[in-house]
C-alpha cells in the first residue's frame, strides 16, 4: 500500500474502519477526545495495537493489582521485559514466560518458534545473559488428526529456535484435554542470569539522546499481531496467516552476543525489545516509562520490503530487533559494535521533552500522540462477573470414587494417558545439555541449572493442572503455585518468585472474568503463603474456538535456588534396602483427576482441598530434611496420585524395585490426587533423624533390588504386581503409538 491509498479521516470515522482494527466506538471517540482530533490511518493503528488486551492488559489490570509483587529479594518487579531476584553474592536471576497461542494455532511451527525468540528477547533486554529456556503446552486429545500435526509442529518449532541459538530447552509440561482442540496454548519461558550492576531497563531518558534501531529489518510480517492475539479465533482465522512472525534464530544469537557486548558500554541509556507492537509499543513504553517523549523519522528505519507505510512499519511484530536510547555523540561506537556481529545500528531519532510520539514519514509528520496515551493511560474495564451455575452444581455433588476391580490394570492405563505419559519423545528433540551446565534434565520434577564459579544451582519448573481450576479456579489457583513450589522443594530448592501466564477464554463473558477473577485470588494467597512474590508474566485472554472457551489455564514458571549442588535431589529411588516414606495421607477426592476422567470420560465435582498452612510446613520441612542430606530421592505426588509416583521413582534406574502397603481405602491411596503429598526414600539409618524433622511422614516400605512394583493393603492382601520393565513400556511408548 503506497501512503497514497490510505484511508482518508473522514472514511475512518465514517465507514467506521477503526472497528475492524479492533477499538470501539466508545474507544474511538476517547481517542478524538484525547487528540482533539479525529485521528489519521496511522494514529488510529498506534492507538489500536497499544489499547488491545496483549497491550495494555485493559480488561486484566483490576485483576492483576491482586498479586503480591515485591520481596526482599525482588529487584525487578512487572513493568519491563522480565522480572528479577537476587541470589547473593551480587547475582540475579531474570525470568519470564509469555504466550503465543493464536499464532501457533494459525501457524504452529512460526507461532512456537517465535515465542521462544521473543521471550529470549525480553530476558536479554534486561542485560542478562538467557541460561534456560522451558515451555507449557496444552493441546487436545491426541486421537485427533489436527491435533497431532499442531502437537508435532509445535514441538519442532520450540526445538528448531532454541536448538540453533544455543540456549538448552530444559524443562515443561504438557497436558491434553479436549477443551484446548481448536485453541492449543503454547507458553514459553525463559531464564537467564546477571550481575546485579549490569542490570538496564526500557527507559527512554535524557532529552537530545538518540534513538536507535538495531537488528533485522523490518517487513510486513506480524502486523496487527497484538490485535489477532487479543480476539478468539474463528473460521476467518486461518485468513489471519500474515500476521505471524517468520523467526531467525541465527540473527538473534547475534543480537544476543551484541546487546550483552553493548551493556557493558555508559554509552547505553534503555534498551527494549520490539515484541509485540514491534515499534510502536518499544518507543511509547520507553517513553512513557521515563516521563519524557519521542521523535522518530521512519525514512531511516532499515525496510526488507519496498513502499511500507508509516502504518505498516509502525505495527510490523518482524522478529529480532531491538530499540535503544544511546547517549548523544556516542552514535559510532554502537555502529562500530553491532557491525562487528553483522547487525545494522541506525539513528532513527531522538529523546524529547513533549511527552509525544511523534513520527516523520516522506518529509511529512504522520503522527503525533501522547506517549502516556499510548501506554499508561489506556482504558482499563471492571467487566461484570458471574458465578457460573456449573460451578455451583459441581459443588454440590457428592463424588463417589470411580470404581476399579484390577488395580494393575488401572494403573497401566494411567501410565499411558498421555497426560501422564513420559514425554521423552517431546525432549529428545531438545537440546537440553547445551552449554553443559544441566545438572538435572528433563523428566524430574524441576529442572536444575548450575552457576558456574558458585556453588549454586537455579531449581525451575512449569506447573498449572487446568481440570482443578475448571473445577474451582480459586483453589485450582492456589494449587498451581504450591505444585510448583513442590517441585522445587523436591529438587533441593528454596522457591523465590513466580512469573505467570493466564491463559483465558473471552473476558466479556461474565462466567470467564468470574474464574480469572477467582484463581487470582487463589494464587495471590498462595503466593503469599509460600512467599513467592509476581514479578512478571503475560496475560492470554480470548482463548476460545467458536465461543468455546479453553479451561482456565494460569500457568505458573517458578524459579528457586539451590544453596549447594550437594543439596539437587532428584525423583528416582537410589539404592536397594532404603525406606520409602510418603508425606500426607490421602483422602477420597477424585474431582478433576487422571482417574476419574479415564474411567468416567470426564471432570466432574469438587476439585481436592488444599490447605496452605500444611503446604507450607511440609515444603519448609521437607527442605530441612534434605539440606541435612537426609533425603535420597523426593517426588511430589500429582497427576495419578501414589500409584504412579512409585512407578516414576522406578523408571530409568538400575533395576530397582519397591514393596510397600498402603493404608485406607485402595483406590484412594493409589489413584486419589490429595494435595500436598510426597514420596521420598531415605537411608534405612538415617530413619530417626529423618522422623525427627517430618512430621507427617509415614514409612510404606522399601527400595528392593528385584525390578518388580508389590503393593499390598493392609489386610496383607496383594493389590499391584508388575515389573518395572512392562510399566516402563507402557509409559514410554504411549505417545509415540499415539502419533503414529
Amino acid at each position: 500500500m503506497s501512503l497514497l491509498l490510505e484511508p482518508t479521516v473522514e472514511s475512518i470515522k465514517e465507514n467506521r474502519l477503526y472497528a475492524e482494527m479492533g477499538l470501539s466506538d466508545e474507544e474511538f471517540a476517547l481517542v478524538e477526545k484525547i487528540l482533539g482530533r479525529t485521528p489519521n490511518y496511522t494514529e488510529t493503528g498506534l492507538f489500536s495495537v497499544m489499547w488491545s488486551e496483549h497491550c495494555s492488559y485493559k480488561n486484566s489490570k483490576p485483576i492483576l493489582k491482586k498479586f503480591p509483587v515485591t520481596g526482599e529479594k525482588v529487584l525487578q518487579g512487572p513493568g519491563e521485559g522480565a522480572g528479577i531476584v537476587d541470589i547473593g553474592d551480587d547475582l540475579a536471576v531474570v525470568f519470564k514466560i509469555e504466550s503465543h497461542n493464536h499464532p501457533s494455532a494459525i501457524e504452529p511451527y512460526q507461532g512456537a518458534a517465535t515465542g521462544v525468540g521473543g521471550i529470549i528477547r525480553d530476558v536479554f533486554s534486561m542485560g542478562a545473559r538467557p541460561i534456560a529456556l522451558l515451555n507449557s503446552l496444552r493441546f487436545g486429545e491426541l486421537q485427533n488428526p489436527r491435533v497431532k500435526y499442531l502437537f508435532k509442529e509445535v514441538v519442532a518449532g520450540i526445538a528448531g529456535y532454541g536448538n540453533c541459538i544455543g540456549i538448552p530447552t530444559v524443562g515443561g509440561e504438557i497436558q491434553f484435554d479436549s477443551s484446548y482442540e481448536g485453541n492449543p496454548l503454547v507458553n514459553a519461558m525463559c531464564v537467564g542470569l546477571i550481575a546485579h550492576k549490569d542490570i538496564k531497563k526500557g527507559q527512554a531518558h535524557g532529552v537530545g539522546n538518540t534513538v536507535m534501531y538495531v537488528g533485522a529489518k523490518t517487513g510486513r510480517d506480524g502486523i496487527h499481531g497484538a490485535t489477532f492475539a487479543s480476539e478468539e479465533l474463528s473460521q476467518a482465522s486461518e485468513e489471519k496467516r500474515p500476521a505471524v512472525q517468520v523467526g531467525d534464530p541465527f540473527m538473534e544469537k547475534l543480537l544476543l552476543e551484541a546487546c550483552l557486548e553493548l551493556v557493558q558500554s555508559d554509552a547505553l541509556v534503555g534498551i527494549q525489545d520490539m515484541g509485540a507492537a514491534g515499534l510502536t509499543s518499544s518507543s511509547a513504553e520507553m517513553a512513557s516509562k521515563a516521563g519524557s517523549g519521542i521523535e522518530m523519522n521512519l525514512d531511516h528505519v532499515p525496510q526488507r520490503e519496498t513502499n511500507m507505510t508509516a502504518y505498516e512499519m509502525m505495527l510490523s511484530e518482524s522478529q529480532e530487533r531491538m530499540l535503544l536510547v544511546v547517549k548523544k555523540g556516542r552514535e559510532n561506537e554502537i555502529v562500530e559494535l553491532f557491525s562487528k556481529y553483522g547487525l545494522e545500528a541506525v539513528s532513527i531519532g531522538r529523546v524529547t521533552d513533549d511527552h509525544q510520539l511523534t513520527l516523520f514519514h516522506q518529509g511529512e509528520k504522520v503522527a503525533q500522540v501522547p506517549v502516556d496515551a499510548l501506554a499508561e493511560d489506556a482504558p482499563v474495564y471492571h467487566k461484570p462477573s458471574k458465578e457460573p451455575q456449573f460451578f455451583r452444581d459441581f459443588q454440590a455433588m457428592n463424588v463417589k470414587a470411580p470404581v476399579v476391580t484390577d488395580y494393575k490394570e488401572t494403573l497401566l492405563n494411567l501410565l499411558a494417558q498421555p497426560t501422564i505419559a513420559s514425554k521423552e519423545w517431546v525432549y529428545n528433540q531438545y537440546d537440553y545439555m547445551v552449554r553443559t551446565n544441566t545438572v538435572v534434565a528433563p523428566g524430574s520434577d524441576a529442572a536444575v541449572v548450575r552457576i558456574r564459579g558458585t556453588k549454586k544451582a537455579l531449581a525451575m519448573t512449569t506447573d498449572c493442572n487446568s481440570r482443578y481450576l475448571y473445577l474451582d479456579p480459586e483453589n485450582g489457583g492456589k494449587i498451581a503455585v504450591a505444585e510448583a513450589a513442590r517441585n522445587i522443594v523436591c529438587s533441593g530448592g528454596e522457591p523465590l518468585a513466580i512469573t505467570d501466564c493466564l491463559n483465558f477464554g473471552n473476558p466479556e463473558k461474565p462466567e470467564i472474568f468470574w474464574q480469572l477473577e477467582q484463581a487470582a485470588d487463589g494464587m495471590s494467597e498462595a503466593c503469599r503463603t509460600l512467599k513467592t512474590p509476581v514479578i512478571g508474566g503475560n496475560v492470554s485472554l480470548y482463548n476460545e474456538t467458536n465461543g468455546e472457551a479453553v479451561y482456565p489455564t494460569p500457568v505458573v514458571g517458578m524459579v528457586g535456588l539451590i544453596e549447594d549442588t550437594a543439596h539437587i535431589t532428584t525423583q528416582t529411588f537410589k539404592d536397594a534396602g532404603d525406606l520409602i516414606y510418603i508425606i500426607g495421607e490421602a483422602k477420597e477426592e477424585f474431582g478433576g483427576s487422571e482417574l476419574q476422567k479415564m474411567v468416567e470420560g470426564k471432570i466432574f465435582g469438587s476439585a481436592p482441598v488444599i490447605d496452605l498452612e500444611i503446604e507450607q510446613k511440609r515444603q519448609s520441612q521437607l527442605l530441612q530434611a534434605i539440606r541435612s542430606g537426609l533425603v535420597k530421592s523426593a517426588h511430589d505426588i500429582s497427576e495419578g496420585g501414589l500409584s504412579i509416583a512409585l512407578a516414576e521413582s522406578l523408571f530409568g534406574q538400575n533395576q530397582l524395585g519397591a514393596k510397600i502397603s498402603i493404608k485406607g481405602t485402595e483406590t484412594a491411596a493409589l489413584f486419589g490426587e490429595t494435595q500436598s503429598r510426597f514420596l521420598l526414600s531415605i537411608k534405612e539409618a538415617n530413619q530417626a533423624a529423618f522422623e525427627a524433622v517430618m512430621d507427617d511422614a509415614v514409612c510404606l516400605g522399601k527400595v528392593t533390588s528385584t525390578p518388580m512394583l508389590i503393593v499390598h493393603n493392609e489386610k496383607g492382601e496383594l493389590l499391584i504386581d508388575a515389573a518395572v520393565q512392562e510399566l516402563q513400556d507402557v509409559w514410554k511408548g504411549a505417545i509415540p503409538c499415539l502419533l503414529n
